[in-house]
């Protein structure tokens, strides 16, 4: 294996669609993962093994603006030549946007301080022909207002066991939000979510519960919050209408 001075850590920003893929980690006896794709074209180019980190996971059919990855390389190859061969080889719904030599010691999921997601709704009677992989179509009319003023009891540091979808671990569902932020525009709804990490579909759970609220089907986010409990919380949002828009370092 090759010493720590001889391998050069590089730093990739990557946009995809993820609407035909099985999420971004590589997983046994599955469809294609973006992580999976992008190690086999690294592979080609660099003519060696690679083992690419993302800064976390995205399930089946979320979207990345700036996902970001990393791997350790002996290659001297260039970093322009790398990412103009990476976009050259690689799928149209996968683009590397931005490369970098980074230290040694960088991590894209252990150094990452803060993650934001985005979450679109399209909120009205008709579909959309362009933003149908990018949005939930929701038909009923949503109260902004309720929505924003109980949104605010979940920044801060809780529990978030109420908003992880059923796994089987001991890992601590204690996060912090840091902010949320619902806004719209024209007939979309718009809901940020910035915070230290997320359990397992924790974000689009939260959406789901929000939409619950503003639609009249659930009140007092903080009772659910409080009751630890997944079946008080409004619905699993659908993958498509998310996206991982920043890594903050």
């Amino acid at each position: 294996m090759p010493d720590k001075l001889s391998l050069r850590n590089i730093r990739l920003i990557v946009e995809y669609d993820g609407s035909a893929y099985h999420g971004w980690q590589s997983q046994k006896n599955t469809r294609q993962t973006i992580q999976e794709i992008i190690e086999k074209v690294l592979k080609g180019i660099l003519q060696e093994e690679v083992s690419l980190f993302g800064s976390g996971r995205t399930d089946q059919g979320v979207h990345a603006l700036a996902q970001v990855a990393n791997f350790k390389t002996k290659s001297k190859i260039s970093l322009s030549r790398l990412k103009l061969g990476l976009n050259s080889l690689l799928p149209k719904d996968i683009v590397i946007t931005g490369i970098k030599e980074v230290p040694f010691d960088f991590h894209s999921q252990r150094s990452a301080k803060s993650k934001l997601y985005r979450y679109t709704i399209l909120n009205r009677k008709f579909p959309s022909a362009f933003h149908y992989k990018y949005a939930w179509l929701y038909h009923i009319p949503l109260n902004l207002d309720l929505m924003k003023k109980e949104a605010i009891r979940l920044v801060g540091r809780h529990d978030f066991k109420s908003f992880k979808a059923t796994r089987k671990d001991r890992k601590s569902t204690v996060r912090t939000i840091y902010e949320l932020k619902i806004r719209k525009s024209g007939d979309f709804i718009y809901i940020n979510i910035r915070g230290n990490g997320f359990v397992y579909n924790m974000v689009r759970s939260i959406v789901g519960t929000l939409v619950g609220i503003g639609s009249g089907k659930l009140s007092n986010i903080r009772r659910i919050l409080l009751a630890k409990d997944r079946k008080g919380a409004g619905v699993t949002a659908p993958a498509s209408g998310l996206c991982l828009m920043k890594v903050e370092y």
